[in-house]
């Protein structure tokens, strides 16, 4: 088994070495000064094998450490509950929701289908010496930070040291099951593609996880010791029953079909979102505009996509005003939460633009016009001329302004009147402030994901997204905004900074597309 988790390893790592040669080699600069043959170089190899390494070691801990800041100990000064028990009972319910959506063992990825598929690797030995590894990464890298946060929120020492171990026995348990299922009904699941049985135990986990809490109820340290008890006498009985099963090479037979490699490693353009986009497109032969030129061409796309297109944000709008009723029901029966929610809306607005980053459909919807118009378009030399570059820019830029300010527009005016209920605020200008600055960030952001588009155009004729520099520049923004989450800052003053910093920003994007894009925005080989 150690052999083969060499050997498997050595294949991941090799695909991984030269993923980070091909990203390098994108760079717009750096792939005018490197060959071709520098797959060859053994300097660059031993380069991107170090990367490699630290990619490895920095996915133990990172990802452990964004989860448990941003999930669980953000949220914590939200509650008037004890902050350990609070802790606790967030950590087991997310946790419940990890072990259903993550089992790694069934997730379909090119490591597993090159050697098990291609390679013919035992598939037994495989999957089992990975799925170990996997586990033990889970504790080696949650450890540090259950130590770290238990600390600070006073949580017992064994607790922090059984709460890595917890995940791990919840991971056994659901892959114990799965199998389980794969004997009774001799059919493998993709676990990324979630039932909705499997979507409906994780909504009903996620509104425990915060619910409760704004209910004064929670888990206390005695009901988890049982818990951790109860699943660890599971967990080690699902480890037995997991290692001794024999079906696995069947198992990944159906698990690693072409369909569902492809599905996860290009999230861009698979076959399967093709065939999901293709189903929501409507043919409507009646479809007409009364526009002429590029709007009339953007127009037609937009009625027959519409559903790709505003499918989500209609689902975004009626959550975000059913947490406004929430809320305004919280401000009318509990005067803490009332007085808590004003001190948020004048001191917390830097953790809006997070928010708003994340509701954002501006990247998906660059996707879907790549994917059902610009890749088949972009092959012929009349659509890449500048004239027709910069007339559909305009349009789609106008769609994206309007399709994102609809759920912008709710939390603008939302926090606006949440403002007034929950106490009000003796300078009336906070109330603009908020809509605006909402509003702004929202425009901001269909900019910000246009341009990007158009300048740095991702995908390759296979619809795969190739850019390592678009890739770059999502990782940076992401963390900008995240890191908005850790600042306080009065509305008033980080709102007209915020108002000033859109607009001036998109100002500048804008006549930086219109100059460029027509160089850029072409077809990736």
């Amino acid at each position: 088994m150690i052999e083969s988790f060499i050997t498997s390893f050595r294949l991941k790592n090799t695909y991984r070495v030269n993923s980070i040669i091909y990203s390098i080699k994108q760079f717009p600069i750096i792939k005018r000064i490197l060959p071709n043959s520098l797959y060859k170089n053994k300097g660059l190899k031993i380069f991107a094998n170090i990367i490699s390494i630290l990619i490895e070691i920095l996915s133990i801990f990172v990802g452990k450490l964004i989860y448990i800041a941003s999930m669980i100990f953000a949220v914590l000064s939200f509650y008037e509950t004890n902050q350990t028990d609070t802790f606790l009972h967030i950590f087991l319910f997310l946790t419940l929701c990890g072990g259903v959506l993550n089992t790694y063992m069934l997730n379909p990825t090119k490591d597993k289908y090159y050697a098990i598929v291609i390679m013919n690797m035992d598939a037994r030995k495989y999957g089992l010496s990975n799925y170990y590894y996997q586990l033990l990464k889970l504790v080696i890298g949650f450890l540090p930070f259950t130590i770290l946060f238990g600390m600070i929120t006073k949580t017992p020492l064994w607790i922090q040291l059984a709460l890595p171990f917890f995940v791990v026995a919840i991971k056994l348990i659901v892959m114990n099951y799965s199998l389980y299922d794969f004997n009774k009904n001799q059919k493998a699941k993709n676990e990324n593609l979630p039932t909705k049985f499997v979507w409906s135990f994780v909504a009903i986990c996620l509104l425990a996880a915060y619910g409760l809490p704004a209910i004064n109820i929670t888990i206390n340290q005695t009901i988890f010791l049982c818990i951790f008890v109860f699943t660890l006498i599971l967990g080690i009985y699902s480890l037995l029953k997991i290692h001794n099963f024999k079906d696995y090479r069947k198992m990944y037979k159906q698990v690693l079909t072409i369909t569902n490699v492809y599905a996860v490693e290009n999230n861009s353009g698979t076959q399967a979102m093709k065939n999901t986009s293709l189903k929501q497109i409507e043919l409507d032969k009646n479809y007409t505009s009364n526009k002429s030129g590029f709007a009339y061409f953007h127009e037609l796309f937009v009625k027959r996509h519409r559903k790709i297109l505003t499918k989500a944000v209609k689902k975004q709008s009626i959550i975000i005003l059913a947490i406004f009723i929430a809320v305004v029901i919280g401000i009318n029966v509990n005067v803490d939460f009332k007085e808590k929610t004003n001190d948020i809306l004048m001191q917390y607005l830097p953790y809006f633009v997070f928010i708003m980053y994340a509701i954002n459909r501006s990247s998906s919807v660059t996707q879907a016009m790549f994917m059902n118009c610009d890749h088949s378009m972009l092959t012929y030399r009349i659509y890449r001329t500048p004239k027709v570059i910069l007339g559909l820019f305009k349009e789609r830029l106008k769609t994206l302004i309007i399709i994102n300010l609809l759920p912008s527009t709710l939390i603008g005016l939302g926090l606006a009147i949440l403002l007034y209920l929950s106490g009000g605020t003796e300078n009336p200008l906070n109330y603009m402030v908020l809509f605006v600055s909402i509003i702004a960030m929202s425009i901001f952001f269909s900019v910000h994901y246009l341009v990007m588009y158009y300048l740095l155009q991702p995908y390759n004729v296979n619809t795969e997204m190739r850019s390592s520099t678009y890739k770059v520049v999502q990782a940076i923004t992401y963390f900008v905004c995240y890191y908005m989450i850790q600042i306080q800052l009065p509305t008033l003053s980080f709102g007209i900074t915020v108002i000033a910093f859109c607009i001036a920003y998109s100002l500048i994007s804008l006549i930086i597309a219109y100059k460029y894009a027509p160089k850029t925005f072409k077809l990736r080989v």
